[in-house]
């Protein structure tokens, strides 16, 4: 047995999952003739209180497009300095915007308002113009660390007294609804733009969708366009998001308790230091006495993938295609590390 905690994105679509693809209307997207495309744009950015949504490739696609709408060249994007907009995506602020990046420490990847007020740019020819703030939730590099609405809220005000563009790369935002108890529509409220990625806790095997207004979403249909993104009959994979927030949003919380599980078998090993808090499905074991590239193929060795994430670091993230069993199996396996 295989026990791949790599990422999220490692699951198979499941048997009604794949019926419901496989039996999907399609059409041609590009000319917005796609049924199952346009019904899971609908489906979502009804959801999340938002007036319009885009399907899309990627995670990485939608992010870099947000950006696109919400800098010119020679602003400036605040995020902070682990985003997945700064440190995964290819230089794509740079090479997609041309603008440039102010990147600011937090507690487990998270900033606060106080900290972006400090790091606006003055009115100055040395400076680029601040125009975007750019969050993260869950938090990838902070151990899918969670954001709470308390905390969004005075971010949000300062946004808008500044006359700053909020964007949320919410890649992960629905293993932070369901821990939270707090609902999409009440996080669409706070943001002008929104990017969920579908592939990750929910199970679909390609896409993501930005939410935003009309008129936002109106210039990332051309945006994607240029970015290659412009599918065809995409509704065969619209199916699965359609799918996928109707059957797996709430079962999250089950990758959620696997993943505390596996941080305590992880913490009990003797060159384990700290685990970082286990706020929803990613685990980050942080290592003493051994090499990351070590543990991981003593980790190989018994048939358990991970990756490393740091110099110290490993992470382990728990997924729809990560059961009771594997988990029982893992804690066999790691004592015989």
């Amino acid at each position: 047995m295989l026990i791949d905690l790599r990422s999220d994105t490692v699951t198979r679509p499941t048997p009604g999952m794949k019926e419901a693809m496989f039996s999907a209307p399609v059409g041609d997207d590009v000319f917005g003739e796609d049924p199952t495309v346009n019904a899971l744009e609908e489906k979502i950015a009804k959801l999340f209180g938002m007036e319009a949504a885009l399907f899309c490739p990627s995670g990485t696609m939608t992010n870099q497009i947000a950006i696109r709408l919400h800098t010119q060249i020679q602003t400036e994007v605040i995020c902070h300095k682990y985003s997945h907009i700064y440190l995964y995506e290819g230089g794509g602020i740079m090479a997609n915007s041309l603008a440039s990046v102010k990147l600011l420490d937090g507690d487990l990847g998270k900033i606060t308002a106080s900290q972006i007020a400090e790091s606006i740019n003055p009115d100055d020819v040395h400076a680029p113009e601040t125009t975007m703030v750019s969050l993260e939730n869950t938090m990838n590099k902070g151990g899918g660390s969670i954001y709470s609405l308390e905390e969004i809220k005075p971010i949000h005000q300062l946004c808008q007294k500044k006359g700053l563009k909020l964007h949320l790369d919410g890649a992960r935002l629905f293993n932070a609804l369901v821990e939270s108890g707090e609902s999409p529509s009440e996080w669409g409220a706070h943001f002008d733009t929104i990017s969920i990625c579908l592939s990750k806790g929910l199970g679909c095997p390609v896409g993501s969708v930005l939410l935003g207004s009309k008129a936002d979403i109106k210039r990332a249909r051309k945006v994607r366009k240029v970015f290659g993104g412009g599918m065809r009959q995409a509704g065969f994979l619209a199916a699965a998001g359609i799918y996928a927030l109707d059957h797996h949003v709430d079962r999250l919380k089950e990758d959620h308790s696997r993943a505390r599980s596996l941080g305590e078998m992880l913490g009990e090993l003797p060159f384990v230091s700290e685990i970082f808090p286990v706020a929803t499905n990613i685990v980050i074991a942080r290592l003493e006495g051994i090499t990351p590239e070590v543990f991981m193929q003593k980790l190989s060795d018994q048939n358990i993938k991970s990756v490393k994430f740091g110099k110290d670091l490993v992470r382990f993230v728990t997924h729809l295609d990560f059961g009771d069993e594997h988990l029982e199996e893992f804690g066999k396996r790691i004592k015989n590390i």
